[in-house]
């Protein structure tokens, strides 16, 4: 019998071109992703087939093949109850029939091959094996030169991914083109089918990459959810043009919300996606996304229209630009636009608590450098109002050109010298006052330069780094006052000297059991800056810096350069760490921290001159002992006042697998205090609850509540979640409805919840 009689069944060919077509080309991960203990943030999970009947393999199944080695070098083995070849044309295997190359297994009740026409019949329980997949066949014929073979009553099963299925008849046309009639696929257990796919035709083209298939129904359970007349589908990692999955979802500020996205492969460095949206209460909203990438740049353009929102009565729309470009190994061009057509986009649009609460919209676009010791970039930032409680002259300036240089050199020594720079042009649009009175900003130019000296000095447990440098900042401005323009040209200069120390102790201690290494790091950083009468210099974009615990050791507490602040200051702070000897984790970290005045606060944005004698007591504590407790606590205690200025503690309780657990508190002094309460509840392993309440005690009404319900199977996932938040900085609330269904190793149909759940409640694991 020829040696390559095992050549002449290529149906594990035939299969995986089926498989890839109705699959996809995507692989499956056996094992999810972690969450890394610790983290607020998990990545999303690969397809978890753990439900699954441990053993739902074809009951033809022959355990012990081989699993290593190449096909070429092995022989080929032959066994069968009777043999009978009355020449040497024609070669028949009878009862048992067994043809066997490494991995390889062909069994049938006969075997019959002739070497003149190189035609062979396989007939009786057909059944093929490999390392990869599962096949049987009523019976099976065809030649090897060309290689044809058709297959009547086909079924199989993957074995190296997930996937089984059916077919009426498989035909092998040749190498790269093959036919199925009556065919479906799923990736659930072979006898219990939860949904599947079902073609009345499908035709492989592997030469192209392509799949074609007529009267295709996806269907879950016994109901057809999706009916498509014609369908084409990539079998390989080739980008194919085509429909998408469709998302829908329903929320009461704007009704049913559908879209149905089309793929567009225009070329291998490019694409398209449209996005056809129908939100029955306002309209039709088109939308794209057009991606590019190329050997020096990568970036996207997207953005979306409603010609006619019919509760708005006006055009509704949003536009996106990004991009990154490397001009040289020193140089790149990055780019990130956007805009709206109005203050209320993200209102009746935004679906969550952080794009509702965005209330400025930034775009910049920049020429970066970037050597040894240097850095220099060049461009313009603009920002957009998006909030509609705000005014237009609470649009900060655009700040077109903007170009800083900074750098930091070796002198002698430890010797170091540098330099900060910024040069900006401020510019901003007139408005009318309630009066209808027509106001102009001051616009301008600014000049910031900080050249310095710096000697840091260290070892391995103490620092000390000295520094001394000169401030100096120019404007050269214009008023216009009853349209008559007024120049001016403020300056100040004002020295600037610090001094930052620090020692490091460690001892070796034993808690619960454990080796860990406890650091006790006490600091001092001393700040000195005269004071300079700086009430002439506009205010452009400097504010008051957030206080916390790096604020304690810096050199200004406004950002900008419009104000530097005066300072006889000390900083005593002192922190501790307990490190896990076995794996060097931090598990422990506490921090507290003041500043000492030494002379009054007089450089004010606003207000009077403060004679504090000390700043407020800031304390952090960071603490995870294990993998399943997590706690974090940052208070500031302000003793001027005797009252506690911000207060924000998080408990994160992690059981049950992927369960998690979420409490917290945040309160700043006179703008908010909140309570948060989020949790994912593993109730078994196919049953979830998932909730979140988000509460504002200041105001004394709901932020956002969430609950909903999670189902999983072995090839199912669905959640159904219902909302309710505000939807405007006002108070407006809307309430929506999410539905998902997830066909594992297919894709997801519905309202995509998985971002949307992992924002919302730490820890989560989709």
């Amino acid at each position: 019998m020829p040696r390559n009689l095992s050549r002449t069944f290529r149906l594990r060919h035939l299969v995986q071109a089926t498989v890839l077509c109705l699959y996809g080309a995507g692989a499956y991960a056996a094992n999810p992703a972690a969450c890394l203990p610790g983290s607020d943030q998990c990545p999303r999970k690969s397809d978890d087939f753990r439900l699954c009947k441990p053993n739902a393999l074809l009951s033809f199944y022959e355990a012990g093949l081989p699993t290593t080695g190449k096909r070429e070098d092995a022989d080929t083995d032959f066994a069968a109850d009777r043999f009978q070849s009355a020449d040497s044309s024609k070669y028949v295997l009878q009862g048992n029939a067994r043809v066997q190359r490494l991995d390889q297994l062909i069994r049938a009740d006969e075997l019959t091959y002739w070497t003149e026409t190189t035609a062979w019949i396989a007939s009786g329980n057909v059944r093929y094996q490999d390392r990869s997949m599962l096949l049987s066949a009523d019976k099976a014929q065809g030649k090897t030169t060309p290689n044809t073979a058709v297959l009547d009553g086909v079924r199989f099963q993957m074995l190296s991914s997930r996937g089984n299925g059916r077919a009426q008849q498989a035909e092998l046309i040749d190498d790269d083109h093959a036919r199925m009639s009556v065919v479906s696929y799923s990736t659930c257990d072979p006898d219990h089918p939860s949904w599947e796919i079902r073609a009345k035709d499908l035709a492989i083209d592997q030469a192209q990459g392509i799949g074609r298939g007529h009267d295709v129904t996806l269907r879950v359970g016994d109901v057809p959810v999706l009916w498509l007349p014609y369908a084409r589908f990539p079998t390989d990692d080739r980008r194919q043009s085509g429909f998408l999955y469709p998302s829908f979802g329903f929320n009461g500020n704007s009704g049913l919300d559908l879209t149905l996205p089309y793929y567009l492969n225009l070329a291998e460095n490019y694409d398209m996606t449209l996005y056809p949206r129908l939100v029955t209460q306002r309209g039709f909203m088109a939308g794209a996304e057009f991606r590019y990438l190329t050997d020096s740049s990568r970036g996207q353009i997207d953005g979306s229209w409603m010609p006619n929102d019919r509760r708005a009565e006006r055009e509704r729309g949003q536009w996106h630009f990004d991009n990154f470009t490397s001009l040289g190994p020193n140089w790149n061009f990055s780019a990130n636009v956007n805009g709206v057509t109005d203050k209320r986009y993200f209102e009746d649009f935004g679906d969550s608590l952080s794009a509702i609460a965005t209330s400025l919209l930034p775009s910049n676009a920049y020429l970066n450098g970037r050597g040894r010791g240097w850095s220099f970039a060049v461009g313009g930032d603009k920002y957009q109002i998006t909030d509609p409680t705000l005014p237009d002259q609470f649009e900060p300036y655009m700040r077109l050109p903007r170009m800083t240089f900074d750098a930091d050199i070796g002198l002698a020594g430890r010797l170091r010298g540098g330099v900060k720079s910024e040069f900006v042009a401020f510019d901003k649009d007139c408005w009318r006052d309630d009066s209808g009175a027509r106001v102009c900003p001051t616009t301008g130019q600014r000049l910031d330069l900080y050249p310095y000296l710096s000697l840091p000095l260290e070892g391995a447990a103490w620092f000390l780094r000295p520094e001394i440098g000169v401030r100096h900042t120019r404007y050269d401005v214009e008023t216009e006052i009853d349209r008559h323009t007024i120049g001016a040209t403020p300056q100040r200069t004002v020295p600037i000297a610090s001094l930052d120390a620090g020692l490091i102790f460690e001892r070796d201690v034993n808690l619960f059991g454990s080796g860990y290494t406890q650091t006790l790091e006490p600091r001092l950083f001393y700040l000195r800056v005269p004071y300079r009468d700086q009430d002439a210099l506009p205010v452009f974009d400097t504010q008051l810096l957030t206080f916390d615990f790096p604020q304690l050791f810096s050199t200004n507490r406004f950002t900008g350069a419009d104000r530097q602040m005066d300072a006889n200051n000390l900083t005593a702070a002192i922190t501790t760490r307990l490190l896990e000897t076995d794996s060097g984790a931090e598990r422990l970290s506490a921090s507290l921290g003041q500043i000492r005045y030494f002379d009054d606060q007089r450089v004010q944005l606003y207000g009077a001159p403060t004679s504090y004698s000390g700043s407020a007591y800031v304390a952090e504590v960071d603490v995870h002992l294990s993998d399943k407790w997590r706690l974090k606590v940052a208070d500031q205690w302000n003793p001027n006042g005797d009252r506690t200025d911000l207060s924000a503690i998080s408990l994160q309780r992690r059981f049950l697998g992927d369960g998690v657990l979420n409490l917290s508190y945040r309160y700043r002094r006179d703008f908010l205090e909140q309570t948060d309460v989020s949790a994912s509840i593993p109730l078994n392993e196919r049953w979830r609850l998932i909730g979140r309440w988000n509460y504002s005690l200041r105001d004394g009404k709901p932020l956002e509540n969430l609950i909903g319900v999670e189902h999983d199977s072995c090839c199912v996932i669905w959640r159904l979640l219902a909302r309710h938040y505000l939807r405007t900085a006002g108070g407006k609330a809307n309430d929506a409805l999410y539905f998902e269904m997830e066909l594992k190793g297919l894709g997801a149909i519905g309202q995509k919840t998985g971002d949307f759940l992992r924002r919302g409640i730490l820890g989560y694991q989709q």
